[in-house]
């Protein structure tokens, strides 16, 4: 039965073929599925290169801050002054008010002058009043000494024809005199005795009242004989004008 063998040798090929086409189909499928897990763990010659993540957008800007309100910014607020900045300039000091240091003349009195009081030979019963600049200005003696002996209440009167044509001006270091008569030369003064302290105070302009410190200059041990006779000179530039007078 050639007929019969022939069919079956055609069929038995058929599935052959079949079974040989399924068999490759499985095979590439393999393949295929082994090629995308090797692409998972490594990259291939064909896999595209991996791309740079994207970069980070910079932040949105702070919104503008209220009109008035200063802007905010990363750095904190600078309080102090930069280093290079110029110091501000000083307030003028405030004028100083004269003072005798800046050459105005003063009143003489006890606190700018040195009072040195010395018994006279001539004229006999006659004590001779020095006093002498000691500040650092010029200073005016005005009118006459206003002594005071003693515990006595009340200022010998001044000799009138002694007033000098001018205000004695002292400048520093210069000296301006003055006499007491003390008792009278023929005895005739009531009242006498004898004192042992002196003290010494200074006219100011109007020649009514005593200004500034007093003086205390010192009296022989054995003190000085004065009476009712007791007068002053006016202040004198010279010694002779205050001896004379």
């Amino acid at each position: 039965m050639p007929g019969i063998r022939t069919a079956r040798t055609s069929r038995t090929r058929l599935l052959a073929a079949v079974a040989a086409a399924a068999l490759a189909a499985l095979t590439l499928t393999a393949c295929n599925d082994d090629a995308a897990d090797a692409g998972g763990k490594g990259t291939s010659a064909n896999s595209p290169a991996p791309t740079a993540p994207p970069a980070a957008s910079a932040p949105a800007p702070a919104p503008a801050p209220a009109t008035g309100a200063p802007a905010a910014t990363g750095a904190p607020a600078q309080t102090g002054s930069p280093a290079s900045a110029k110091p501000s300039a000083k307030a003028p000091a405030a004028p100083k008010p004269p003072s005798p240091a800046d050459g105005k003349a003063v009143t003489c009195e006890g606190s700018v002058t040195k009072t040195v009081a010395a018994p006279l030979t001539r004229p006999v019963n006659h004590l001779l009043l020095t006093v002498t600049n000691t500040g650092s200005a010029p200073c005016y003696l005005y009118g006459y000494p206003a002594v005071r002996f003693g515990e006595a209440q009340s200022v010998p009167p001044v000799i009138e024809d002694s007033k000098p044509q001018a205000v004695v001006t002292l400048k520093p270091g210069e000296s301006g005199y003055a006499s007491v008569n003390l008792s009278a030369t023929d005895g005739s003064g009531a009242h006498g005795r004898t004192e042992t302290s002196l003290a010494v105070y200074f006219h100011g302009p109007s020649g009514n009242e005593s200004v500034g410190a007093g003086s205390n200059p010192s009296l022989p041990a054995k003190g000085l004989y004065i009476d009712d006779s007791l007068k002053v000179s006016y202040w004198q530039q010279s010694m002779d004008d205050a001896v004379t007078s």
